[in-house]
């Protein structure tokens, strides 16, 4: 697990900043799905997603996330991530392959997986709610805000400990929240759980 709990570059919650709000969404919660919950909460409703609020800069690290309040679904994973590992809670990323019109092209979309010790590993996605989207915290049972609808949709199954290169290159060469919608990374599947239709 120590990969899990470990500061990095893009999860850096060895920043004062994120250690501080770490230990303040932890004050009161009295368990580990109480301190899960509001971090989740936190960077789901009060961190505004860039495309949603049509909001710039640009972020990628946690710290930038936290500093600005706004990020893409991935810089939104890795301020989780970072709030997570620093109140002791390994997290990870995690992945789906989407679409954004229910047909092609495809894009990647990140989330979290925490490992609950009650249950696991768990996955949250924390990219923010709106009409249409709606995803919580509801362990054991998984409440994401996209369903695999689509043929060639896909849950990647890794829990990364770091973010993918292709998503990190995109958060950190384009300047604004629609030069990064024009070049949502994508992966090609390998070995995945894909949609199954009919």
């Amino acid at each position: 697990m120590d990969k899990y709990l470990t500061p990095s570059k893009y999860i850096d919650f060895d920043t004062p900043a994120i250690a501080t709000r770490a230990r303040e969404l932890s004050v009161g919660t009295g368990d580990q799905l109480g301190v899960v919950s509001n971090c989740f909460e936190f960077v789901r409703d009060q961190i505004k997603h860039s495309w949603d609020y049509k909001m710039n800069p640009m972020t990628c690290k946690a710290s930038d996330v936290l500093k600005h309040g706004t990020g893409y679904c991935y810089a939104k994973s890795h301020l989780l991530a970072a709030l997570l590992r620093a109140n002791g809670v390994p997290a990870g990323l995690c992945y789906q392959r989407l679409t954004i019109t229910d047909k092609p092209p495809f894009c990647i979309h990140g989330l979290n997986a925490v490992y609950l010790n009650e249950y696991g590993w768990y996955r949250v996605d924390p990219r923010g709610n709106k009409k249409g989207v709606s995803a919580g915290f509801s362990p054991p049972i998984e409440n994401l805000a996209f369903p695999l609808v689509t043929h060639g949709e896909a849950d990647l199954p890794e829990i990364w400990s770091e973010p993918l290169s292709a998503v990190t290159d995109v958060l950190e060469r384009f300047d604004n929240f629609q030069q990064v919608a024009d070049n949502l990374p994508d992966v090609e599947l390998v070995a995945t759980t894909q949609w199954q239709g009919i």
